[in-house]
């Protein structure tokens, strides 16, 4: 797995170098494909539940499974979301980022930066003996105390020869349930949140899901290992 983890932290940065003005979100889809080809990695996402594309491009106010498009032209002050995975020798890894394109508004920079504090925040509850809502209530009061929103239809994951597997996590929930953590689980834990309302709803491509209030939504991620002490970040560069 770690192996997996590593080939998508590297792949994702390069991804990230390549945000700027005038880049097609379709030309992020293309380098993500020629990047796991020459790991001899196989994209996880593509033809998972006939999803065709490599990554997933999320901007703005769309708040993940966003599609690739030789339409979609980033532009100065979006955001973007990109998620990605991929499968090598029979193991997935699976990340996301959120990335400012060109110079961002203030309260954008906010929501991204509550996002990913709000994931580490989770991921330091990754020890054993410790209960899976335990980071599920951990991202959520980090982020609502600041003024944003959990989206609730989706949901972190079990890891491991299956790019979904038990158990779910919310990003949303009381502490102290679910099942204790032990050395050996690994988790996509992945906060969805919203600048606005919680509420989402899917585009007519049955993928693309939007905030229903069309603000601005970011999407962080990392895979994580339960180890005898601190947390293993798999996803981490």
């Amino acid at each position: 797995m770690r192996k997996a983890c590593l080939i998508v932290a590297e792949i994702l940065k390069r991804l990230e170098e390549h945000v700027q003005p005038g880049v097609t979100t379709w030309d992020l889809n293309a380098l993500s494909e020629d990047l796991a080809a020459r790991q001899k990695a196989k994209p996880a996402f593509k033809g998972y539940h006939g999803y065709p594309f490599a990554l997933c491009t999320s901007v703005n106010a769309e708040v993940v499974h966003g599609m690739p498009s030789k339409h979609r032209q980033l532009k100065e002050g979006d955001i973007i979301s990109i998620d990605f995975g991929v499968m090598i020798d029979g193991y997935y890894g699976d990340a996301a980022v959120t990335v400012p394109v060109g110079s961002v508004s203030e309260e954008a920079r906010e929501l991204c930066r509550v996002t990913e504090d709000a994931l580490y925040e989770g991921i330091r509850q990754v020890q054993p003996k410790h209960r899976l809502s335990d980071i599920s209530h951990a991202i959520q009061e980090y982020v609502e105390a600041r003024g944003f929103s959990v989206v609730r239809e989706f949901v972190g994951h079990g890891i491991g020869q299956q790019l979904h597997e038990s158990p779910q996590i919310p990003n949303y929930g009381p502490a102290g349930k679910g099942v204790v953590l032990k050395p050996g689980m690994v988790f996509a834990i992945e906060p969805m949140i919203n600048q606005g309302r919680a509420e989402v709803e899917i585009l007519d491509d049955q993928w693309t899901a939007v905030t229903i209030d069309k603000k601005l939504s970011a999407h962080f991620e990392h895979t994580v290992a339960v180890t005898e002490n601190e947390p293993d970040i798999l996803t981490k560069g």
